[in-house]
């Protein structure tokens, strides 16, 4: 096999998170030191037929999309934080965005899209005055729905 046609697994380390609420020109510093999440259940459903005692039928059921949880170093003033404290002021606008994978070469390779995302829980890190360490805050953001697509080179 040629170096060409390798495949390497992705760094965990390269990312970068697009949110349309903040508009084109914040989107590119949405920034964060760590993404999870990205998961989804398929509901069983499970059914026992009428004359069949020694076995239950699954059924596949509804998806259920696990919340995306994004932790990154505080800073005020960001149009991330204006967003999400809209939520607890009545002025709901959920956002669409991407969560975007890039090689060692800082080129993307692979693309979650997330759909319809709200804030749903935010939490800040704990404040130690005996530490040496940043401040960390999490967003969970609930949402309906993943969408992977690959944007790397394409190999035989």
């Amino acid at each position: 096999m040629t170096s060409t046609n390798r495949r390497d697994p992705l760094p965990v380390f390269c990312f970068w998170v697009r949110l349309d609420a903040l508009g084109p020109s914040e989107s590119d510093k949405a920034f964060f030191k760590s993404v999870s999440g990205l998961r989804y259940e398929q509901e069983v459903v499970p059914v026992r037929a009428g004359g069949v005692n020694d076995t239950t039928f699954n059924l596949v059921g509804g998806i259920k999309w696990g919340p995306l949880v994004l932790k990154q170093g505080f800073t005020n003033g960001s149009k991330l934080a204006e967003w999400r404290e809209s939520w607890t002021s009545g002025k709901m606008t959920r956002s669409n965005g991407s969560i975007i994978q890039l090689d060692t070469a800082l080129q993307p390779r692979a693309q979650w899209n997330f759909f319809n995302a709200w804030p749903s829980k935010w939490e800040m890190g704990e404040l130690d005055a005996s530490k040496n360490e940043l401040a960390i805050e999490t967003l969970e953001l609930s949402h309906e729905g993943l969408k992977f697509t690959s944007l790397g080179p394409k190999t035989a």
